[in-house]
């Protein structure tokens, strides 16, 4: 038998108003990824390009001709994808680049997609409606950075594909971005405090793992977003996609946030996976610390 209604609206009332935030902020949570699981990708601010871009480099019938066709239609992204193309961090030979199809073979896939979404989240910053967020869409997008940037030099050493391991560190925080996107509509009725980002922050994985099956990204990209934070995961064989990415967010973490310090990697599989000493990590940070500013450049952030 449940209680009368009088007595569940004075303990209610009676509910701090903390737990209350939290309560609104869990029932935010688990109905955006419903919302992800049973219709489209709710995203209308972002630029129109980049779906299109997104389908095109999904399709298996299209053509670099395609590709050059739909970024041209958006002179910004076609200036970023040349300027990319010759930008040292992208083209070591120095051989210059000319035209967008120059560029876009180049680069190949991933790296196009990698530009494409920079170019996206470099406009969204004059979205009005995001305002109430900006600080936080800035702190993830130099997160992002640092994080695909340290995946590509953990790539290069693995001599695994760096194009493929850069993208997926760049949208590791997809699911966050995707909740302050949804936060910020006039009925989700969120309170944007403290409470409600360490929340976030917990649950985005789970998010960003939907948003990127939404877009039709490959299954091992989605899985290693959704176990990001999946600490004590083992990998069967040999380290790959997960295990890179799982220490590259710790890494960008250790640079950004605490001075070097390697303390929170330490016992978690990912890293004895890869192999790699204290100071070869050391290395790493130092080198994406001095790479950053490049990146930054070259992403146009």
């Amino acid at each position: 038998m449940g209680f009368p209604a009088r007595i569940v609206k004075r303990l209610t009332a009676a509910a701090s108003p903390q737990r209350r935030a939290q309560a609104a902020a869990s029932a935010f949570l688990t109905r955006i990824t419903n919302d992800l699981s049973g219709g489209p990708l709710n995203l209308p601010c972002f630029p129109d390009v980049v779906p299109r871009v997104r389908k095109a480099l999904g399709d298996p019938n299209s053509t670099a001709d395609d590709i050059v066709r739909i970024a041209g239609t958006e002179p910004r992204l076609a200036a970023r994808l040349l300027q990319t193309a010759n930008s040292a961090v992208f083209n070591p030979s120095g051989v210059p680049f000319s035209n967008l199809r120059q560029a876009v073979t180049r680069l190949g896939h991933h790296l196009v997609q990698s530009v494409t979404m920079a170019f996206a989240l470099q406009q969204l910053k004059a979205e009005p409606s995001l305002r109430p967020v900006a600080n936080q869409l800035n702190d993830l997008w130099e997160r992002s950075i640092a994080a695909a940037s340290i995946c590509q030099v953990l790539a290069q050493q693995l001599r695994v594909p760096a194009d493929k391991v850069f993208l997926t560190g760049l949208l590791h925080g997809i699911g966050y971005f995707y909740v302050m996107v949804r936060a910020t509509e006039a009925s989700s009725g969120i309170v944007i405090d403290g409470p409600f980002l360490e929340l976030a922050a917990e649950q985005h994985p789970s998010i960003g793992q939907a948003v990127m099956e939404k877009w039709g990204f490959e299954a091992l990209m989605c899985e290693a977003v959704g176990n990001q934070s999946n600490y004590e995961r083992r990998s069967k064989r040999a380290p790959d996609l997960i295990d890179v990415l799982i220490a590259s967010v710790l890494l960008a973490d250790a640079l950004l946030e605490r001075g070097g310090d390697l303390t929170r990697c330490a016992g978690v599989k990912a890293f004895a996976a890869l192999g790699l000493s204290d100071e070869e990590l050391a290395a790493v940070l130092r080198h994406t610390e001095l790479a950053m500013g490049s990146m930054r450049d070259v992403l146009g952030c």
